[in-house]
């Protein structure tokens, strides 16, 4: 290529160049946004899908947040009914007995655990803020969960096996079908949330 040729082509490049900033003059818009200048600092626009990714992530938290929070007040319903039947002075000395005993330990730690998570539950859909880590939280429910679901079941079948001992119509009698029952109770919902627990973690961990 010829020193002429290369003439022309740098004068064709610098008329199409003033052709534009005559062009972005006129529609109002500056000439820095078409040529900024080398010590100008670019700016990113944020992406619309970098939101929609948060927003459906907090859309998914709080559609179990929800129903986790019912299961969660209901499970610390029953086991504090549970753990109350026993210890109530009208149905005579219940905690005397090894199996309405246990029952009681059992349901009274379901009770801290439900008032735990219940609390930890209503921080995070009120203030959408974490009272712990979303991994910690995950693993710990399911295993809590887990645990309690055992513990329950097994207080049930002991206070079921220790009424049958008992004289009917006792208060001491009426107070272990109630604890059974809402030991029991309390065990389905708990393995509810074992459920929901689960599900959640085994997303986590897909992910």
């Amino acid at each position: 290529m010829s020193a002429g040729d290369k003439v022309s082509m740098k004068e064709k490049q610098e008329k199409q160049r003033r052709l534009s900033v005559e062009q972005s003059a006129m529609a109002g818009v500056s000439p820095a946004v078409y040529f900024p200048s080398p010590g100008q600092p670019q700016f990113q626009t944020p992406s619309p899908f970098e939101y929609s990714i948060a927003s459906t992530t907090w859309s998914s938290r709080h559609s179990f947040q929800v129903p986790t929070l019912v299961l969660r007040s209901l499970a610390l319903l029953f086991s504090f009914v549970s753990a109350l039947s026993l210890a109530a002075p009208r149905h005579g000395t219940p905690l005397n007995n090894p199996p309405l005993r246990y029952c009681f330990v059992v349901t009274i730690g379901a009770s801290v655990y439900s008032a735990f998570q219940l609390f930890k539950g209503v921080c995070d859909f009120v203030y959408r803020g974490i009272l712990i880590s979303e991994v910690v939280s995950d693993y710990m429910s399911f295993i809590f969960d887990q645990l309690v679901c055992y513990l329950l079941i097994s207080s049930a079948s002991v206070t079921l096996s220790a009424t049958q001992h008992i004289k009917s119509s006792t208060p001491l009698w009426k107070a272990s079908v109630v604890s059974f029952s809402m030991s029991f109770a309390a065990f389905l919902v708990f393995a509810a949330c074992g459920i929901l627990s689960g599900y959640k973690l085994s997303k986590r961990i897909s992910w």
